[in-house]
């Protein structure tokens, strides 16, 4: 069996450390490197063969837990995957501290004066301990009255592109991957980010205005975890692939079952039930390491 190793730093430095502690630890899985790329200054693929005294999901997961054994305390995030079908055709994101690097929501609610409040319901709702909708309809309710002008400022003052997401999703475009921005956040955020970044469309929560404020109330049906599970299903159909053609990544409990359901399933700087679940985690570098896991040398960068 075939698996592709990829190791992604944001510093050189520790590749090297962090090649010699996997190669050392391959042997006790009955896989050795064949093959070593270097994708980037702090980016290196290593083609594995892995011998098949087992499944090949129980190798993968074998391999897997062996490298991320090996790289622990060092600062290297890694993917373990077959290296048939890295490259996948379908990008879906989660926005909010994923493709961008706040909580849109937790930030309007700062405009209101109760972003201690929202901000304590939104890290429960993103490591799964309260339901995502019963969530996002108290948090909104908490805005009422809002002047309409705060989501302007807001996105203005507050919201900005994560490191390394215009060039993730600029390549991904040049090489025909059709990207979509899939949020539990709101559309008025969704719409600028999706350009500003380069995504062809995006979904997201629709707040509702009364007048010149905001009601306290969001559009329904919630886009949530089911709904961003079925976008990724809904646009996979459109393109005539299976969910094994795609990439999916984000931070929360909303996020997991996209996550789990792609070929890829990427957590960026996510919470513990996301990081357990996920086929792969990004903690340390930046989104470019989405290119790099799925094969993308640095020269093959846009944007």
């Amino acid at each position: 069996m075939h698996l592709a190793v990829t190791l992604v730093s944001p510093d050189p430095a520790f590749i090297p450390a962090a090649q010699e502690r996997v190669e050392l630890a391959l042997p006790a899985v009955s896989a050795r490197a064949a093959e070593r790329r270097l994708l980037g200054p702090a980016a290196l693929d290593i083609e594995v063969d892995a011998a098949l005294r087992l499944a090949p999901a129980e190798i993968l997961k074998a391999v897997r837990q062996a490298v991320d054994e090996a790289l622990r305390g060092l600062a290297v995030d890694f993917a373990v995957q077959p290296a048939e079908g890295r490259r996948k055709a379908l990008f879906i994101a989660d926005m909010d501290s994923t493709i961008i690097g706040c909580e849109c929501l937790d930030e309007l609610a700062d405009f209101a004066g109760v972003k201690a409040e929202v901000a304590a319901i939104t890290e429960r709702a993103m490591r799964g301990e309260i339901d995502f909708e019963g969530a996002l309809r108290e948090r909104v309710g908490m805005l009422r009255g809002l002047p309409t002008s705060a989501l302007e400022q807001c996105y203005a003052e507050r919201v900005r592109l994560n490191p390394g997401a215009r060039t993730l999703v600029q390549t991904l475009r040049a090489h025909r991957v059709r990207c979509v921005l899939v949020s539990g956040g709101f559309t008025v955020f969704t719409r600028r980010v999706a350009e500003a970044a380069g995504f062809h469309a995006d979904r997201a929560n629709r707040l509702i205005e009364d007048g010149a404020a905001l009601a306290g109330r969001v559009g329904e049906p919630i886009l949530g975890r089911e709904a961003k599970l079925a976008a990724l299903r809904e646009e996979a159909a459109k393109l005539g692939i299976e969910p094994s053609a795609a990439l999916a990544i984000g931070d929360g409990a909303n996020d997991l079952a996209m996550i789990e359901q792609a070929g890829l399933g990427v957590a960026y700087r996510a919470k513990p039930v996301v990081a357990a679940q996920a086929h792969c985690r990004i903690d340390h570098a930046d989104l470019t390491a989405v290119l790099y896991f799925q094969g993308y040398a640095e020269d093959e960068f846009a944007g």
